[in-house]
């Protein structure tokens, strides 16, 4: 193991974006189901409701809690309806799948969708075994990250000592308060948010968590 991590016995990962590549585009088909889900619940053309779910979106952290906030939506009816998509795009990721393995430690899923669609993520890439766990929006109370009460419930869920856990996450907003409550954070730049310098705070960067992984677990 690197050195740097050497302390590190609980490892949580973000799922969209970050357990498989984004290049996988599995998020544009959630993207645009819930565009339909807007248009359909408040009777708005595409157009208008892809602009009020991005606003949503980032005044409220995701396009779910802005509805509940502000038009009362059922959120297992919107989950249910948004994660209704085609996996097939994604695939068994060997590599990744031995390395997450070799990790020392616990591991876990944090993810703002919920548990029944990481689940059929996970199995799909191979990785339905490898987690202890998946902390999704539901044990966040419906408060998704970046809110620092999502980052304390997990903790508190797992018993979790912040300071020897590191957060892998595609969104560099949502590392910020895991590095404000000690944790080692990793950024997954892998091409689904804007390119550019990493903001402060963050410890590791990749465009390839099973690259990186290979890297500080040394193999040959």
């Amino acid at each position: 193991m690197l050195p740097r991590l050497a302390s590190i016995d609980t490892w949580i990962f973000d799922l969209d974006n970050t357990l498989y590549p984004a290049s996988a585009d599995l998020f544009a088909q959630v993207d645009r189901r819930m565009t339909d889900y807007v248009a359909q619940v408040l009777g708005l053309d595409r157009e208008a409701a892809f602009r009020a779910q991005k606003a949503w979106f980032l005044g409220h952290g995701t396009t779910l809690s802005g509805l509940m906030a502000e038009h009362d939506v059922d959120p297992h009816a919107f989950l249910a309806y948004v994660h209704d998509i085609d996996m097939d795009v994604l695939v068994h990721d060997a590599a990744l799948v031995t390395r997450i393995a070799r990790l020392p430690g616990r591991k876990l899923v944090f993810t703002n969708g919920d548990a029944p669609y990481a689940l059929k993520v996970l199995e799909r890439l191979g990785l339905g075994e490898a987690f202890e766990a998946v902390h999704d929006i539901h044990a966040m109370g419906l408060m998704p990250k970046p809110h620092a009460s999502a980052y304390r419930g997990l903790c508190e869920a797992f018993g979790l000592d912040p300071g020897r856990s590191l957060f892998a996450d595609d969104m560099s907003r949502n590392l910020a308060p895991a590095k404000a409550i000690g944790m080692t954070t990793l950024w997954v730049d892998n091409g689904s948010e804007q390119a550019g310098d990493a903001p402060p705070g963050i410890d590791f960067t990749t465009a390839d968590l099973a690259d990186w992984l290979g890297a500080i677990l040394e193999d040959q």
